[in-house]
């Protein structure tokens, strides 16, 4: 599915960039500067697409050896009874996680945990920063870096 919403948002940015073609080759003062905007605004939406693209594909690295080692994170958070996650069950959860990170801040599994618990306690950003630092310390250590903890 991401790949064909990529491929669309792909396509609508190459007619975006056609008609800012377009329009800075009119020679008009206007249109040159909306097909500059246009072309900036391009831009600016690849790179966003590539950083995007390569925060999933890392993440997924990460996921995969973390797997391979059986150390992906356990579901341990209890349910309300329309399956939502309770929020006590996150809480207790996520303070395990940063208690675990805490203890090793340079081993990459252990903030790939907590990046999962913040994502489980809905707060994205910190997710993402999370995943970031492990993905970060995962390519400045390796694979091997840092010791275990499940």
């Amino acid at each position: 599915m991401y790949f064909v919403v990529t491929i669309a948002l792909l396509l609508g940015l190459a007619v975006v960039a056609a008609t800012g073609g377009q329009l800075m080759a009119t020679g008009n003062g206007a249109g040159i500067g909306i097909g500059v905007c246009a072309e900036v605004l391009v831009g600016i939406a690849l790179w966003f697409v590539w950083k995007t693209y390569r925060f999933g594909r890392d993440s997924q690295r990460l996921s995969r050896i973390l797997e391979a080692e059986n150390g992906l994170p356990v579901d341990e958070l209890k349910r309300t009874p329309g399956g939502s996650i309770d929020r006590d069950s996150a809480d207790e959860v996520f303070a395990k996680r940063k208690a675990e990170t805490e203890v090793a801040p340079e081993d990459w599994r252990s903030w790939f945990r907590l990046a999962v618990a913040y994502a489980d306690a809905r707060d994205t950003p910190r997710a993402r920063k999370a995943m970031e630092r492990a993905i970060r310390l995962q390519r400045e250590h390796g694979a091997g870096a840092a010791a275990h903890s499940h």
